[in-house]
């Protein structure tokens, strides 16, 4: 068995809130979003030896508690993806996957086989928007089927941990109102901010003045101050604030 391989970071402390980790990146995506940190390694391909990243993940297995499954997209390529949460299951490993959750049937199966842990699904845009770049079909029905499944299992305690994610640049603040609107109040939204060459970031000032308008608790994460949790509230002003 082979994957098509993206890269792999031995230590991380930022990518699973709590948690050392290492990181797995899968290389290829289907979306393509043109402000993607990891494009590099949304096309093209490098494939390896299954058995060489599980060597990769057990050097580094003195010194974390799970394993986060990126990309690209991990969930485009599953014998790679189950075969390594197995590996990392029988390590006493936790499993995270970061997603774009155009492959729903994938997650379930993640899920339904107790192999995942924590899911961070990122959603770029209200569901009518979503599309497949270079390809005439929409994918939002396939992401809200996994916001909703997700969603049922970590009500349900089989699926640990769950957060949506939705990265913001200026201009974005209204889809964030309509995302809001699909997330139930109990599972963690993170407003991310976007960077990208030639734009302007928001700050994060500017990501509370935009929780304030969606009147509930958000993870803000920014590249200068880290994560924070806000209680947003139109009405709490900086009051809302607690570190974490």
């Amino acid at each position: 068995m082979h994957i098509n391989f993206g890269g792999f970071v031995p230590l991380s402390t930022v990518d699973w809130r709590g948690r050392s980790v290492c990181v797995i990146f899968f290389r290829g995506c289907p979306v393509k979003c043109w402000y993607c940190h990891n494009h590099t390694i949304l096309t093209g391909e490098d494939k390896r030896p299954i058995e060489e990243i599980k060597d990769l993940i057990r050097s580094s297995s003195l010194l974390i508690s799970g394993v986060i499954f990126s990309g690209g997209e991990a969930t485009m390529q599953p014998p790679a993806l189950f075969s390594l949460a197995e590996y990392c299951k029988s390590m006493g490993l936790k499993n995270g996957l970061h997603t774009n959750g155009v492959y729903p049937d994938v997650i379930r199966k993640l899920i339904e086989k107790r192999l995942i842990d924590h899911i961070a699904l990122d959603i770029k845009a209200e569901w009518n928007l979503y599309t497949v770049r270079g390809k005439e079909r929409a994918v939002g029905k396939q992401v809200k089927e996994s916001l909703t499944l997700c969603t049922a299992a970590y009500h349900a305690g089989t699926l640990p941990g769950f957060e949506v994610v939705t990265t913001l640049f200026p201009g974005y603040g209204e889809e964030v109102m309509t995302i809001s609107r699909d997330v139930a109040p109990d599972v963690d939204l993170v407003l991310q901010q976007g960077v990208y060459i030639g734009i302007r970031p928001l700050d994060i000032h500017d990501l509370k003045k935009i929780a304030d308008t969606i009147n509930r608790r958000v993870r803000i994460r920014t590249r200068s101050d880290g994560e924070i949790s806000y209680e947003g509230n139109s009405s709490c002003g900086d009051a809302g604030i607690r570190e974490g």
